[in-house]
């Protein structure tokens, strides 16, 4: 069973930056896709990294802020976050598929493994 742990949240004020870490407990054959769960809201995609490195953004809002990235030396996925709104505020949960596939899609039951998630906070 593959474990994902994520860190790196916060609170922060808007137009600042968090780097987020999802550590595997192997990562190589598998892509990773950061969600995010904001209060009332339905969960949703962000982006996914292909086990070969081809990004994905899901959501048009992130575009040009967020870079998702992977070290497979070190087992973990990162998302790089700039220029944080509050409207990105939320928790953060990474998520693979089953090992070999690539990036499935933004819908989160195409995801067989997750992390616990770790809360990212934007406000002033």
């Amino acid at each position: 069973q593959l474990k994902l742990v994520e860190s790196g949240g916060g609170l922060v004020q808007p137009g600042d930056s968090l780097r987020l870490s999802c550590a595997a407990s192997e990562l190589e054959p598998y892509s990773i896709a950061w969600f995010r769960q904001a209060p009332g809201k339905v969960r949703e995609a962000v982006s996914c990294i292909s086990r070969t490195g081809g990004a994905l953004d899901y959501v048009d809002s992130v575009k040009g802020r967020f870079i998702i990235s992977r070290d497979n030396a070190k087992n973990t996925v990162y998302l790089q976050m700039n220029d944080l709104k509050p409207e990105d505020t939320a928790v953060y949960f990474c998520a693979a598929p089953g090992a070999g596939y690539g990036c499935p899609g933004p819908m989160s039951y195409e995801y067989r493994h997750w992390g616990q998630g770790t809360q990212v906070t934007v406000s002033s």
